[in-house]
């Protein structure tokens, strides 16, 4: 924050984002789901998801107090770390009572009936203090390759100014999207349903340009007839829609 306000005691406010983004793929065959979950699963494995955790940790300056990671079977992987945002006069004591947590857990899958599969990416920051989440969202945006992302960020609780005064927020925030690069904006369409009133914003964003060579497996899109081409664009289209609304398309 720019201008620090300064508090009577600690800052007790909580602040939670939860990050979901979905990547979509257009598959020709079963053989050709079978090796996108192996691919992801092995793309995004707790390993991985682990990293881009400490490197959150690291941007929000937290301290890491305790990792834990889990692979799954048939997929899927999963992280944990708990992190205290202070470490006063080094007291690993006292850097408890501010303790937060960062967690992220990957669901890739197959549609049974249709040739699509999905793989989805749920990220959740919970910070208590000064320090805010959405200071990470363009490094979360980056790490991940995102056909849509849905957002919600919470601040929970109060805190007091040094007069003693009740604050249920400590910064400005019209949106989510003022605090993601221009450059990333660009590429989605996206839309604000916002509660200002109650300390909630929710973002989502689906991206507006589809290469269909990027949503194929082992297969060229000049390969394919000019209506089989038109047919998977709908159906990869139909399918980014329904989970950017939240909703079934009447066919």
């Amino acid at each position: 924050m720019k201008n620090k306000i300064k508090l009577y005691g600690f800052n007790n406010l909580t602040k939670s984002l939860c990050f979901n983004i979905f990547d979509v793929c257009y598959t020709m065959s079963e053989q050709d789901q079978k090796e996108y979950v192996e691919y992801i699963d092995e793309q995004y494995n707790s390993e991985r998801l682990t990293n881009i955790l400490l490197n959150v940790s690291d941007m929000i300056g937290a301290k890491v107090l305790h990792v834990s990671k889990q692979d799954y079977e048939p997929q899927g992987a999963s992280a944990t770390v708990l992190i205290a945002e202070n470490n006063f006069h080094g007291s690993e004591t006292l850097a408890h009572l501010d303790k937060s947590h960062i967690a992220v857990h990957t669901y890739p899958e197959c549609h049974p009936v249709s040739s699509l599969a999905t793989f989805r990416v749920d990220i959740d920051v919970s910070t208590c203090g000064e320090i805010s989440p959405l200071n990470t969202l363009n490094y979360l945006i980056s790490s991940f390759d995102s056909d849509i992302i849905t957002m919600d960020y919470r601040i929970r609780g109060f805190t007091r100014d040094i007069d003693g005064n009740k604050l249920f927020m400590d910064h400005t925030i019209s949106s989510i999207r003022d605090y993601i690069n221009k450059e990333t904006l660009e590429k989605y369409e996206s839309v604000d349903f916002n509660m200002p009133e109650c300390n909630l914003f929710h973002t989502r964003m689906m991206i507006k340009n589809i290469n269909l060579n990027n949503y194929l497996l082992h297969t060229d899109e000049n390969e394919l007839s000019e209506e089989t081409r038109l047919q998977i664009i709908n159906s990869i289209k139909r399918e980014m829609e329904e989970i950017f609304w939240g909703e079934i398309k009447k066919k």
